[in-house]
């Protein structure tokens, strides 16, 4: 569906140099600190800026050469999208429509009944939470085939946040493909199929989410247990004051070979915070 290869792009001291894939049919999770480049991807794959060289395409179709047509197949969720606050929910239908041929008017309305939203209610009353839920449903309204969804849940509570989820689960089933930003590591596991991280500018990290949950883990090791510890499997390790915290790739293995050893699952938050301060 989406392939990003080797794009590069320089902003001051900051170069972004990033490389992905997206099949069909997937959810894929896009991690990293602030600043780290995950916005400059977005923005390069949906065409708002172009990179310096590399290539982006969908579906075969390098994304320099798309139709304005053609673009219908995304939908998008980025963090400084937005419409203006006097606009009503029934003021944007009116623009959908013009844009997406394909928008599904009344699907949209029911989910923002739903939702409790009211649509003949100017979007500056909305609370920022309301605003997050607005863009989603948004963004799922013209049968696109690949979202581009930049933390679409900001600011919504655990609730309904969990109803979003499953409307995300529910769009796949036409296999379409999904590229996600989150900072709550427990949407992206419950989620994703994989899992890429960014940090300065290039993916350090690639998973599938299936293998990471069954197969990473944390390692608490004491300055005495270190002397005789196998790193072999160990991908990151950052001192503390017990001793070490260590990423491995191989769970197992240290709980079968090290009883004394503290050997944890390790979470999204666990693999990002070691991936970005570990050695």
């Amino acid at each position: 569906m989406l392939k990003v290869e080797n794009i590069k792009k320089q902003y001051g001291s900051f170069q972004l140099d990033c490389s992905l894939t997206i099949p069909k049919g997937r959810i894929t999770g896009f991690i990293g600190p602030n600043g780290a480049g995950k916005t400059t991807v977005m923005k390069s794959i949906l065409g708002l800026i172009f990179p310096e060289s590399g290539n982006v395409s969908i579906k075969g179709r390098d994304i320099r050469k798309m139709t304005a047509k053609e673009r219908q197949m995304f939908g998008v969720v980025l963090s400084d999208s937005k419409f203006c606050g006097y606009f009503t929910i029934l003021d944007i239908c009116k623009i959908m429509k013009q844009m997406y041929p394909h928008f599904q008017k009344g699907t949209f309305l029911g989910q923002c009944e739903r939702f409790h939203l009211n649509v003949k209610e100017e979007i500056r009353k909305f609370s920022t939470g309301q605003k997050a839920l607005l863009h989603v449903l948004l963004a799922i309204s013209h049968e696109a085939e690949l979202l581009v969804l930049d933390e679409p849940t900001v600011g919504l509570d655990v609730v309904v946040r969990d109803e979003i989820l499953d409307l995300l689960r529910s769009y796949m089933e036409d296999s379409r493909s999904i590229l996600i930003t989150s900072h709550i590591a427990g949407d992206l596991e419950t989620l994703c199929d994989d899992l890429y991280m960014i940090q300065n500018g290039r993916i350090v990290f690639y998973e599938e989410m299936d293998v990471l949950l069954d197969h990473y883990g944390i390692c608490k090791v004491t300055e005495e247990q270190w002397r005789d510890f196998d790193k072999e499997f160990i991908i990151k390790t950052k001192k503390e004051a017990f001793g070490y915290l260590c990423l491995t790739k191989n769970r197992q293995y240290y709980l079968k070979n090290y009883g004394s050893v503290v050997v944890e699952k390790a979470s999204v938050d666990d693999i990002l915070l070691l991936m970005m301060r570990g050695v």
